[in-house]
């Protein structure tokens, strides 16, 4: 367990170092493809309802994917992450300025107040950040289990969809049993199928 922890400490350091070092113009061309293929994904140009994240460290950034979706006249649904419990929300948002506020972090998420709850049965296709990918659809997160919880609750029929830089996906990455699966990863490069 303490080895599985270790190995994917590494791979979070070794993700971190990569995209440090990558200018930022590049991340910015990388993101831009990154987009372009999801724009053109049949999964989720067909969705009505689409479950976003908000993105931290080392996650493809989500703001342009969450501007695009309001264009594409998407009910965009994100995730309140729970500080302290692992009580799932997640919130209908319709305005990205308007709806978030800061949480006991500093980080943005919905407000409560404003945004209506969305039953995670009806969420066509899901988002899901990550670290780390593998190939067969592995994912290290950032560890803080979230959407490990959260992606075994999504219906069968949700495509469960994580965004990387190819950098981010490797041969291999660690999995626990409690860790969870994605079934597509899109990258800058490529479109990855869980094998």
């Amino acid at each position: 367990m303490e080895e599985m922890k270790e190995k994917k400490h590494e791979i979070r350091s070794r993700v971190a170092q990569l995209l440090e070092a990558l200018p930022e113009k590049e991340v910015i061309d990388r993101t831009g493809q990154i987009e372009d293929r999801l724009f053109d994904f049949a999964n989720f140009l067909e969705a009505k309802i689409v479950l976003l994240y908000l993105n931290g460290n080392f996650e493809v950034a989500s703001k342009n994917i969450i501007q695009k979706s309001y264009d594409l006249n998407k009910i965009v649904v994100l995730p309140v992450l729970p500080l302290e419990s692992s009580k799932l929300t997640l919130l209908k948002v319709d305005n990205i300025d308007a709806d978030l506020i800061a949480d006991g972090s500093g980080a943005l998420t919905p407000d409560p107040n404003r945004c209506k709850r969305v039953p995670i049965d009806r969420i066509d296709i899901a988002l899901i950040p990550g670290v780390a990918f593998d190939e067969k659809g592995g994912r290290i997160g950032v560890g803080d289990g979230f959407y490990d919880r959260l992606i075994p609750k999504l219906p069968a029929t949700t495509r469960k969809v994580a965004l990387a830089f190819d950098d981010q996906v490797f041969p291999y990455v660690p999995m626990e049993s409690h860790d969870k699966h994605v079934d597509i990863i899109i990258t800058e490069k490529r479109v990855i199928y869980k094998i």
